[in-house]
């Protein structure tokens, strides 16, 4: 059994307060998204947000080497896009964010799609089914399940609507820091026998291709991309294991107007 942490009132406290700012950051640089915008505006604004107005640390920020304070993810682009003044949004894209912020040394991190104007059919799928499998997922944790029942209840629906699943990235423990134990795999796998208990930390982040779920790295040793060069998605939340459920501490409002998921699942 991996030695997955147990995170006491406390430390949750700090992560729910670590978590607010990271979802509010999504929320900010919505209305920035839009024809003629480069990335690295996004992540500037992103960046300076963080810092600034809410006093936290962006922690992709040389985190490896990572040269921005945000991932921006565009078409094609599976995760760890690097945001450039360069590349210009143009209709019908579609890009991940994904934002992880420091406060008080405990992590918050998520990430969401967004389109530039409107998306095509294909995209528009793509986008639905990627978000309803985290959806799925979280609608199914609770302690004493397997931690592999999370992957293996996204991968039956993402493969079930056409679309396939990225294999070589996985959701996280989190906490104290950026990433620990456990794995979350968005694929059914062995998971060493790992049970959920009330008090873990982690992410779910399935990543979701239109095409097949093979991948290629970039010579700039982050950029990952589609092997066929289809489009990709990706949304992630962070969440705390509860007694009958979990608690998504990542959640925004738009997402319990849509009456879809609550900030607290309880899962029977």
């Amino acid at each position: 059994m991996k030695n997955i942490p147990i995170r006491s009132e406390a430390e949750i406290e700090k992560l729910r307060v670590a978590c607010k700012l990271a979802s509010d950051v999504l929320v900010m640089i919505e209305p920035h998204v839009k024809e003629g915008v480069t990335t690295g505006e996004l992540d500037r604004l992103c960046h300076q947000y963080i810092e600034e107005v809410q006093q936290g640390i962006p922690a992709c920020l040389g985190y490896h080497g990572f040269p921005k304070a945000t991932c921006i993810s565009l078409n094609e682009v599976v995760c760890h896009g690097i945001p450039s003044h360069d590349k210009k949004l143009k209709k019908g894209d579609i890009l991940n964010i994904d934002v992880t912020v420091i406060k008080d040394g405990y992590y918050g991190d998520n990430s969401k799609m967004y389109v530039v104007g409107e998306p095509n059919v294909k995209d528009k799928r793509l986008l639905e089914v990627t978000q309803e499998s985290l959806y799925i997922a979280l609608r199914t944790v609770k302690p004493g399940i397997r931690l592999n029942q999370i992957g293996k209840v996204i991968q039956q629906y993402v493969e079930k609507q056409g679309f396939s699943v990225v294999r070589e990235y996985c959701g996280h423990g989190i906490g104290d820091q950026f990433h620990c134990d456990p794995q979350v795999l968005h694929y059914f796998s062995d998971d060493e026998g790992v049970i959920l208990q009330e008090g873990m930390v982690f992410t779910i982040e399935p990543m979701v291709n239109a095409g097949k779920k093979e991948i290629r790295l970039m010579a700039d040793g982050w950029t990952v991309k589609t092997k066929d060069r289809s489009h990709s998605a990706q949304y992630e939340h962070q969440i705390v294991i509860t007694k009958d459920g979990c608690e998504i501490m990542t959640i925004r409002d738009e997402e319990i107007a849509s009456g879809r998921i609550q900030r607290v699942m309880k899962n029977s």
